[in-house]
């Protein structure tokens, strides 16, 4: 029963590891505090889940949906655009449903990529753009993001040889797991370079709303050219409180979005009606929640900022998600001080080098815990290890 070598390439998901990590020490009886997985500990909003059990009573909606997604929630979704950053999309061409940007970010890759082809991948990164890759057959090709740069790719430093067999370049800002932000200026050179060398932009931009001291991230798509180029991939989760409905989309280029469209009709069967209905109402409905959804991310910041300044750090506060990226002490690589926290103290975080060869040196703490424990957590690092060195 030998595995398909496409397999045989594949790591074990991070998120997996420190799964079993985390059970391990369960096991040993270890209270646990988490601050490694990105998914958000707050209640999905009353008026989505009372829009989805409404719709889950309707017969129609237990029939396949549509492939590519209801138009009307696509038309959301060109409203919700058309709303935040005046962009105007057409439906029924720049829109297509997913379940969950996840999905939509690993097909991708067989839309565009044959065997050989090449990739742009940022490193540190979601582990999902270099993987989808490598199902396809392609070469992830690593654009290192560095602090010196502001965690931003250097475009110039791409060998030309490369760029000309590159088909995607993916780009994720507000970012993971650095907290970086990008601007027009930057997104222009992207655009540029992606109309000479004919590379499709992949932008994924779940953290557009979870920004911080009235900063609004730029979406992609609202940068003049980048239409032309590429594609950006959202999602109800961040947003909304919806990681485990499995809801989003990718909107822009009209002949990638039909690409996406046509490979995932031939793969799956569409998102649950019932969902799509309450995510219209999540896209359409009352606004209100995100204020106060950003309220308690930036009081968990500043918890967590103030808690590592006093343990040692110097950390920049990030603009923009649900991210905190500290270097690791003096001393530690990424994995081994991850490892020390989580047998002394109980505390999880994520080493970095679990986004790439360029995250290593630093770890990653995801604020989605209450604060009551995000201090906890805090104050055991300080009564196990008391201050570090930098």
């Amino acid at each position: 029963m030998e595995e398909a070598q496409r397999i045989q390439a594949l790591p074990p998901y991070l998120f997996a590891r420190i799964d079993e990590k985390i059970a391990e020490a369960k096991a040993k009886g270890v209270d646990v505090i988490s601050l490694g997985i990105g998914d958000p500990d707050l209640p999905t909003p009353d008026h989505i889940i009372d829009k989805l059990i409404e719709a889950a009573r309707n017969p129609e909606n237990h029939r396949y949906p549509s492939y590519v997604g209801m138009l009307e929630f696509r038309s959301a979704v060109a409203e919700w655009y058309k709303r935040r950053s005046n962009i105007v999309l057409d439906p029924k061409k720049e829109v297509v449903t997913l379940i969950g940007s996840k999905e939509g970010i690993a097909h991708i890759a067989f839309c565009y990529i044959n065997p050989g082809d090449i990739a742009l991948i940022p490193d540190p990164g979601y582990p999902v753009y270099g993987v989808g890759t490598l199902l396809a057959g392609g070469v992830p090709y690593l654009m290192p993001l560095k602090e010196e740069n502001g965690f931003l790719p250097d475009l110039d430093a791409i060998p030309a040889e490369v760029a000309q067999k590159a088909k995607l370049m993916f780009l994720n800002y507000p970012n993971n797991p650095t907290g970086a932000i990008a601007d027009e200026s930057f997104y222009l050179k992207v655009i540029a370079f992606a109309k000479k060398y004919d590379i499709i932009v992949c932008h994924d931009g779940p953290y557009s709303e979870i920004a911080f001291e009235d900063y609004k991230p730029l979406s992609f798509l609202e940068v003049p050219g980048a239409m032309d180029v590429g594609i950006e991939f959202h999602s109800m989760s961040k947003t909304y409180n919806m990681t485990g409905w499995r809801i989003g989309w990718a909107a822009g280029n009209a002949r990638v979005i039909e690409a996406l469209g046509r490979i995932k009709s031939n793969i799956d069967s569409g998102v649950f009606q019932a969902i799509q209905e309450a995510s219209i109402e999540g896209l359409l409905g009352n606004q209100d929640i995100i204020q106060e959804i950003r309220k308690i991310y930036q009081e968990r910041q500043d918890i967590v900022i103030e808690g590592l300044t006093a343990l040692g750090w110097s950390v920049e506060r990030p603009k923009a998600t649900i991210y905190v990226w500290p270097k690791v002490p003096k001393g530690f690589t990424s994995t081994s001080f991850c490892e020390l926290i989580l047998d002394k103290a109980g505390v999880v975080v994520t080493p970095g080098n679990g986004y790439g060869e360029y995250g290593e040196g630093y770890f990653r703490i995801s604020l989605t815990i209450n604060t009551e424990r995000l201090r906890e957590a805090l104050k055991r690092l300080q009564d196990n290890f008391g201050k570090f060195e930098f």
